[in-house]
């Protein structure tokens, strides 16, 4: 119990420092539209998989991946020098589509409105 509220704020502590160094620290155009969606941190503090989310096409998002893994060394300095944790955890990069789902479920139930909209003013108007 104690060690998943270390966790949570050691994921918590890295999800906030990852933010800021990918937004204002790395230097590589390719990593301007990541943010952190999520960051998972394993049971012994030693690894770490982040979760990004993209703004962008498919090109733009497997390119900002590229970029992120290319950083990594970098970035896992930073937040070793940041943090004060007993190992520097190694990062793991994949993307999150979480919100490319959320966007296309909100224009699948915008589009059924707009139905329901067309076919109240046809009965409307009979």
């Amino acid at each position: 119990m104690i060690e998943n509220r270390r966790q949570d704020r050691v994921s918590a502590l890295i999800q906030r420092e990852l933010s800021e160094v990918i937004q204002h620290v790395v230097k590589d155009p390719r990593v301007a539209f990541c943010t952190v969606t999520h960051v998972e941190v394993s049971a012994d503090l030693k690894y770490v998989n982040v979760k990004v989310s993209v703004i962008g096409d498919s090109e733009q998002k497997e390119a900002s991946l590229i970029g992120l893994k290319s950083a990594t060394g970098f970035i896992r300095r930073e937040i070793s020098r940041r943090l004060a944790l007993r190992y520097s955890p190694e990062l793991r990069f994949s993307l999150d589509d979480s919100v490319d789902h959320i966007m296309k479920i909100d224009g699948l139930l915008k589009e059924i409105e707009t139905e329901e909209d067309v076919q109240e003013n046809s009965v409307q108007d009979i």
